[in-house]
């Protein structure tokens, strides 16, 4: 397993890139998507994501049980999605609770858009 270590998103630049469909990304704009796309790209982090999302918030003591894994593994990927600019987290005493930020999904599926005109078929 990889010990790389994903750059932090700002989403401000995640919105500048329009739709693939409609326009080539350059360098620079996949380097500042990659992350996201990264995050989402393991198994874990998928089911997590669709756990979070699927609840306003929830408490990282609902998510641990859900998987076969340490309570330390689990927080790692919950750092990644973090990272990626996926969610959102808030200590509460001694746990923490996560909630999915929508407009880092939006900004993806604006990006994922395939128009009329697009080169899909």
């Amino acid at each position: 397993m990889s010990k790389q270590v994903l750059p932090i998103v700002d989403l401000d630049t995640v919105a500048c890139c329009p739709p693939i469909a409609a326009h080539p990304m350059d360098a620079e704009q996949a380097v500042a998507v990659a992350p996201m796309f990264k995050a989402l790209g393991d198994p874990v982090r998928l089911r997590l994501m669709s756990m979070i999302a699927s609840v306003p918030e929830i408490c990282v003591c609902d998510l641990t049980p859900a998987f076969d894994l340490s309570g330390p593994t689990v927080s790692h990927h919950l750092r990644v999605l973090r990272d990626a600019g996926l969610v959102d987290s808030q200590r509460r005493g001694t746990w923490v609770w996560y909630r999915a930020r929508p407009e880092a999904f939006r900004r993806l599926g604006d990006l994922l858009e395939i128009g009329a005109g697009g080169g899909v078929s």
